[in-house]
């Protein structure tokens, strides 16, 4: 059941909608104007875009963003998801405008004479847009952030598949009207996820989590995902072409090296339910997929989960066979799939509880602290899971706060040869070391 919408929210959409609609024309319109005026306008098309063939009447659905822009004002159900939605397309607009602006790109191909209604919407398209706002598309950005609102709020079948049906036809239609040329798809794409990462429509916005590291370690890290970031950039931009596909490896890079730097772990925006959010997905895929690899890797000869004492295992994040009464994850880069032993259990929410925690860091000692009691609570549904990315370091110090906590080890010396008994590979730094020793200095 969707929660209650609050008070007024119809007004504050309209609002939004009076701001941004003129902002839209203006900076649009500007940005058109300017550069069909500059003699320096390049082009990015491949070779194969000249068979992409010209459907009219997907001018339909192209033009259906502008309904569906102003419908999505309707969907939110707090003022933070409103402001937040409407936060997201007006910075989607200022990214996608100053790149017009700045790396102005022109669609080479000429339409042909279309007749009938159709081509009356292309003359009213064409009255006001021309072809020089090319990559990021602003379509594609706008796209992104109204399907994101779309598919949170429309559950219902047929017509959630019938919503996502019709956005891929609008994001189809930009090709098919030779509106733009496929580099302006992907890009477009990158601009309008940004947004909805650096507007989540609810919990901390990234900058609100921005503090310099301390650690040394995560400056070290910070630094290895920055350079392997600039080695998918530079052939990226020296080659062009197919390497230009490298540029989402390279943004997945450089945004996992500022969650070392700055962000924390809330830069991976996982979820309570385990899930990463939609944007962190999509952004950081590459990396998902590399760390995803890793972790099977260096699991494969020892996939399963070990149990320590008292029911509690210690093991890798849990795949999609894999059943637990509870879990509890300190992994922060990678989803958790919840599945339950018991089928009476209704929600992972019941059973699952997330500390995420960045890769080859130590968690810190007041969160060690609530994942123990945590532990201990979810102990009375059956079996506890423990789990990050191997199941050797983040999730045994956890562990080992809980044995030391509960009374089970004397202190966390004890407690860790008791893990390594049950688990060999644990890898426990004199980082985890001083955190479990600080435990008794939390309430």
């Amino acid at each position: 059941m969707s929660p209650s919408r609050e008070p007024r929210l119809i007004r504050r959409g309209v609002f939004w909608l009076l701001l941004l609609g003129p902002l839209f024309f203006l900076s649009y319109g500007l940005a058109n104007n300017h550069t069909a005026g500059r003699s320096d306008v390049g082009s990015l098309v491949f070779g194969w875009e000249s068979r992409m063939p010209l459907w009219p009447w997907t001018i339909i659905p192209y033009w259906s963003i502008d309904l569906l822009y102003g419908l999505s004002f309707l969907l939110p159900r707090t003022r933070q998801e409103m402001d937040r939605h409407a936060l997201a397309l007006l910075t989607a607009q200022l990214i996608s405008v100053s790149c017009f602006l700045l790396w102005p790109l022109r669609f080479t191909f000429e339409r042909p004479e279309l007749g009938g209604v159709f081509g009356w919407m292309f003359d009213v398209l064409m009255g006001f847009d021309k072809p020089f706002n090319q990559a990021p598309s602003l379509h594609i950005a706008l796209l992104v952030i109204i399907w994101t609102m779309f598919a949170r709020h429309v559950q219902r079948q047929p017509w959630r598949w019938l919503m996502h049906g019709w956005m891929a036809l609008i994001g189809v239609s930009v090709l098919t009207t030779w509106q733009h040329h496929f580099v302006d798809v992907p890009t477009g794409a990158l601009a309008g996820f940004a947004c909805v990462w650096l507007w989540p429509h609810r919990g901390q916005l990234p900058w609100q989590q921005v503090r310099l590291a301390r650690d040394a370690k995560r400056w070290r890290l910070a630094l290895f995902y920055t350079v392997g970031g600039l080695l998918c950039a530079v052939p990226a931009v020296a080659f062009g072409g197919v390497w230009l596909w490298l540029t989402w490896p390279a943004v997945s890079l450089a945004l996992v090296a500022l969650n070392y730097a700055v962000l924390g772990a809330g830069g991976f925006q996982k979820c309570a339910d385990g899930r990463l959010s939609n944007a962190a997905n999509w952004l950081l895929a590459p990396y998902l997929a590399g760390a995803w690899v890793n972790s099977r890797l260096w699991t494969w000869r020892h996939p399963q989960a070990d149990e320590v004492c008292d029911g509690v295992y210690l093991g890798r994040i849990p795949g999609r066979g894999e059943q637990f009464a509870a879990v509890v994850d300190l992994c922060a880069e990678l989803p958790c799939h919840v599945q339950h032993s018991a089928p009476t259990q209704a929600a992972s929410a019941v059973g699952y509880a997330c500390f995420p925690t960045l890769d080859l860091i130590a968690p810190e000692s007041p969160l060690l602290h609530q994942a123990a009691v945590t532990i201990e609570r979810l102990r009375s549904q059956g079996p506890v899971l423990v789990c990050c990315a191997l199941g050797y370091s983040r999730s045994a110090s956890a562990v080992a706060a809980w044995l030391v906590l509960t009374g089970r080890c004397s202190d966390a010396r004890q407690a860790e040869a008791l893990i390594r008994k049950a688990r060999p590979g644990v890898v426990l730094h004199s980082a985890h070391r001083q955190a479990l020793q600080q435990l008794g200095t939390q309430p």
